[in-house]
């Protein structure tokens, strides 16, 4: 068991990789030591990382169903109100509550709800805006965007201690292990 040792103005740590499979294999690595709070950089998508990393899944598509069903049912209580209970009008004899003709009013609602909490719930859960992070601390981050891949361990991590996850880091194969600061 190791003690979370206090850190002061340490981020975490970058290790940075030539190519993607080193990354991945240091990915799988690091998770499997125990860490938990890293992340990693890359200049294009690599799909085995979001698998690797990020085990634990978003609550995005429960807020998007809970946001649609609201707004189903905002609709047809919207027209109950107003059809029944506000402006009851009897033409012809036909009952007040008719579901059959709220259904394009309130699926349209259901729609609207389920995209606005789909497209706010996204920008809120990914952190974003997001004009300052401390990985651009590091020099060479820079080059995260055209040929380098980086991986981070955050300080955060109940396993982190920067003696031991440097060597780790090294251990993997990283060309260049750097410090992180806030």
């Amino acid at each position: 068991m190791h003690v979370h040792e206090e850190k002061t103005g340490l981020y975490g740590l970058m290790a940075e990789f030539d190519q993607a499979q080193p990354l991945v294999d240091a990915a799988v690595a690091v998770m499997g030591a125990g860490y938990s709070k890293v992340e990693a950089y890359s200049p294009f998508p690599i799909e085995e990382l979001n698998d690797i990393i990020h085990r634990k899944r978003t609550i995005l598509p429960k807020l998007v169903l809970g946001a649609g069903l609201t707004g189903m049912a905002s609709g047809f209580a919207l027209q109950y109100g107003t059809s029944v209970l506000a402006y009851p009008l009897n033409v012809g004899g036909r009952p007040l509550a008719t579901w059959t003709a709220w259904v394009v009013p309130s699926y349209e609602l259901t729609i609207l709800f389920a995209a606005l909490t789909a497209a706010v719930g996204m920008i809120a859960l990914n952190g974003l805006p997001q004009p300052y992070h401390p990985v651009f601390n590091v020099e060479r981050f820079d080059r995260a965007s055209s040929d380098k891949f980086f991986l981070v361990v955050e300080a955060a991590d109940p396993r982190f201690q920067k003696d031991e996850t440097t060597r780790l880091l090294e251990g993997l194969g990283a060309k260049g292990v750097y410090d992180v600061a806030e």
